[in-house]
């Protein structure tokens, strides 16, 4: 049975929307946390990994996104439906 990340990426495709690939869930994981507003600093003590880590998902994240900044980001995000707010 297909997980919702699945159906979504599936539904992106078909609707001929340009689609992000995360396979890596670090970026996710990044991702996510920058819509809750986390800085930086925050998520690397998070997820236990070092600040330019953190800093190099996030470069990923705005190049897939095709998106400028990590507010953009997290607005595309939620509209694509890659990532939820709950």
């Amino acid at each position: 049975m297909p997980t919702a990340d699945t159906s979504i990426l599936r539904w992106l495709r078909c609707s001929g929307a340009r689609v992000a690939s995360f396979a890596h869930s670090r970026e996710l994981e990044v991702l996510r946390m920058v819509a809750k507003g986390l800085g930086n600093k925050e998520i690397a003590a998070a997820l236990n990994i070092a600040e330019v880590t953190v800093k190099l998902h996030v470069s990923h994240v705005l190049e897939k996104l095709n998106v400028k900044d990590r507010t953009e980001a997290a607005t595309v995000a939620v509209q694509r439906g890659i990532i939820s707010l709950e």
